[in-house]
């Protein structure tokens, strides 16, 4: 086994409004990575966090910009490391085993291990928050490839070069599903470790609308597949314009067959029209096709700039 005494290991805390949860956050890392520097990324705050933070011994920065996307574009961009723990700070996740995580990343060269949550409290992981994550992590397997079950898990481990390369476009709550398509496209090696999951503090509240993000997150999921796979996006909209344009062209055919007339010309306008539709979107998927290939390999170059976590 790799020693992790001989890495550098920062432990990243993204917070809003956290007071009551973020001392003991500090406080179980640090006694469980004593060698590791607590970082917590304040997201314009109302409460005390900061001072809390401060006084609990966590190094704090700022990030204007409101959303969780946004203050992770930050962590990555403004803190060196050999090795980043990324947890929420709403003390819901268990930091004894965040040096196994580590020390999985490091023995077998991964570039992220994800935490999934494990929990029979039905306030900690709430019926509707486990069936769209469920839900949600199936639309990412079917389009990118099925390697977690729990896609939506803010407790997180990730190598140097993962965190350096990874482009941060989301805003929001839906970051954790760029987070897991960012290491699906290039293929990187990841890992799945299921970790125990409780319930917030008492006074401490969410700020995930169950709704409202899960909107938000399957967009997101939406763009990317836009995005990652073109070709396969608009193919299949140009092939449902080419199957609306048979199903209505059928009848004027059948018509135009047995009496030689086409006698709603309308109709085979919108046909016509369709059909073009789906050619121009099929044009447009092999075009984008090849600039998203050559946008990967650009990803790919930068990802492997940045030396691995066994070196």
């Amino acid at each position: 086994m790799l020693q992790l005494a001989d890495r550098s290991i920062a432990i990243l805390i993204p917070c809003y409004n956290e007071e009551r949860t973020v001392a003991n956050i500090v406080r179980d890392f640090n006694a469980c990575l004593p060698q590791a520097r607590v970082y917590v990324f304040d997201n314009n705050s109302t409460d005390r966090t900061v001072d809390v933070a401060r006084q609990a011994g966590a190094i704090v920065h700022r990030v204007t910009q409101q959303g969780k996307g946004n203050v992770i574009r930050r962590m990555f961009a403004d803190v060196d490391a050999d090795l980043y723990i990324m947890v929420d700070g709403d003390d819901t996740y268990d930091a004894s085993v965040a040096p196994q995580l580590a020390a999985r990343l490091l023995d077998e060269g991964l570039d992220m291990v994800v935490g999934s949550r494990v929990s029979d409290e039905r306030e900690a992981y709430r019926f509707g928050h486990r069936f769209g994550n469920r839900l949600l992590t199936g639309c990412v397997a079917a389009v990118f490839g099925n390697t977690f079950t729990d896609m939506l898990s803010g407790y997180r481990v990730f190598s140097r070069r993962y965190a350096k390369s990874f482009a941060a476009h989301a805003a929001g709550f839906e970051t954790e599903t760029e987070l897991t398509v960012h290491a699906l496209e290039l293929r990187m090696p990841v890992a799945e470790v299921a970790t125990s999951y409780k319930a917030r503090p008492e006074g401490s509240f969410s700020k995930l609308n169950t709704y409202r993000d899960g909107i938000r997150i399957l967009l997101m999921i939406i763009k990317l597949y836009k995005n990652e796979r073109p070709l396969q996006f608009f193919g299949l909209a140009a092939l449902a314009c080419v199957l609306a344009a048979v199903g209505l062209a059928l009848p004027l055919v059948s018509t135009f067959l047995a009496t030689g007339l086409v006698p709603r010309l309308p109709t085979a306008v919108l046909c016509t029209g369709l059909v073009l539709l789906g050619m121009l979107l099929l044009s447009c998927g092999i075009v984008l096709d090849t600039v998203t290939k050559g946008r990967i390999e650009q990803k790919r170059f930068a990802y492997l700039a940045v030396p691995g976590p066994r070196r």
